[in-house]
């Protein structure tokens, strides 16, 4: 980590935009220098609909900090849903200038610069590479080579591409907050670090964050990153069931949701009435069993996990996933979740006990994660957020440059 460094993160999910802005303090540890949340609906099923609505929520954010904090924010990393991502294994191997004299930082450097030469679909864009490992000549496998005795290595690393349609809207919204964007990283990337305890680091896992309209997935093969989209659905769709099935307000469903989350039925312990208070069309309130609520919640959960696996299942990876960790504000509150992912998926599934999960408000775990994420970058020369540099015209060149500008060359 970079001591001093500033890094602003905005996390642009389907119900709120929030934003935390980091220092690296002299013990590497990331210190909270500000953060904002505010409530906003501009993005849709993972798509955006409304970006004035989410330039708001960003201005807002920023404003609410810059008053806290007494800065001036003119740049920020943003995250990305899974299914605008492609993820490129590559790997190059690499002479060491003096083998005597150990691996260099300028090896490992020139070594990543050298692993993002690929051929890029047009309507793709390269937004981040991930050194994954070295491999000396012996053999040895390695996060960092540097002053290792080697007369050669091979770096295996992951190269981050993204829609260009997607991307161009990202850009779009960030000239009109003022604000130029630093970077672009996957969420399930981000938060894996954040949400994973350190024996699930080195496992074959697939996180599942399902937030309030998307699920995103995220599979990891120990520290390699080998897949990432996203379900349509989250914890908003059982609210919305709620409502449309038992005809009250999106209010009270979210209330009964959160009050009486299960997610499955045969675990009630007590059929229990429920009394509804704002029917339709009803003149006198109405009661229903707590098992007809709960048999809503668990169909919808039941479908979440069904299309979660066909996707993995499509994609060939189920086989190669030994276990599934659950994240998000649209799953954490309802009990026995885990057990209705292992019922549907056929994997153990648990929900995540990171050791810094329970530290952080759930509203800004992404945006939290995605400081400590580039915070954490190796072999970085940068990676502080821009106070006073102007936007670049050529957003695509930008992104470029900013990679570059992450190593030393």
């Amino acid at each position: 980590m970079a001591i001093g460094d500033i890094i602003v993160g905005i996390d642009i999910g389907t119900s709120k935009v929030a934003t935390v802005v980091g220092e690296v303090n002299n013990f590497n540890q990331i210190e909270v220098i500000g953060n904002s949340e505010v409530k906003c609906s501009g993005i849709q099923k993972g798509q955006i609909i409304d970006e004035e609505q989410i330039v708001n929520a960003i201005k807002q954010n920023i404003g609410e900090i810059e008053e806290l904090a007494n800065i001036k924010i003119n740049s920020a990393y943003t995250t990305i849903p899974g299914k605008y991502v492609t993820i490129i294994q590559n790997s190059v191997f690499k002479e060491t200038r003096d083998k005597y004299a150990g691996i260099s930082l300028k090896d490992v450097t020139n070594s990543i610069m050298q692993v993002r030469d690929i051929e890029i679909p047009e309507d793709e864009v390269l937004i981040d590479i991930v050194p994954n490992k070295f491999i000396l000549e012996d053999g040895s496998v390695m996060e960092d080579p540097i002053g290792r005795l080697s007369a050669s290595f091979t770096l295996n690393a992951q190269l981050i591409l993204a829609k260009k349609d997607y991307v161009k809207k990202l850009t779009s919204i960030f000239r009109k907050v003022g604000i130029e964007i630093d970077g672009i990283v996957p969420n399930t990337l981000v938060e894996r670090n954040l949400v994973l305890d350190n024996n699930e680091l080195n496992d074959n896992i697939m996180l599942l964050d399902i937030g309030a309209g998307n699920t995103d997935i995220g599979v990891f093969e120990g520290s390699t990153f080998i897949y990432t989209n996203t379900i349509p659905l989250g914890g908003n769709n059982i609210t919305n069931d709620i409502a449309y099935v038992l005809q009250i307000s999106i209010e009270e469903a979210e209330r009964l949701k959160r009050q009486y989350g299960l997610a499955l039925k045969s675990y009630i312990n007590n059929d229990n009435e429920i009394m509804l208070n704002s029917v339709r069309e009803e003149k006198q309130n109405k009661v229903i069993k707590s098992s007809e609520l709960i048999e809503i919640i668990e169909a919808r959960i039941e479908e979440i996990f069904s299309l979660v696996n066909k996707d993995i299942t499509n994609v060939g990876l189920k086989s190669k996933i030994n276990n599934i960790v659950l994240t998000g504000q649209g799953i954490t509150n309802i009990s026995k979740s885990d057990v209705a992912g292992k019922i549907n998926l056929n994997i153990p599934v648990k929900m995540s006990t990171g050791r810094l999960v329970s530290t952080v408000k759930p509203v800004y775990r992404t945006a939290y994660s995605l400081v400590r994420y580039i915070a954490a970058r190796p072999f970085a020369k940068t990676v502080s957020s821009n106070i006073d540099e102007k936007l670049e015209d050529n957003f695509f060149k930008n992104i470029l440059e900013k990679i570059k500008e992450f190593f030393y060359s």
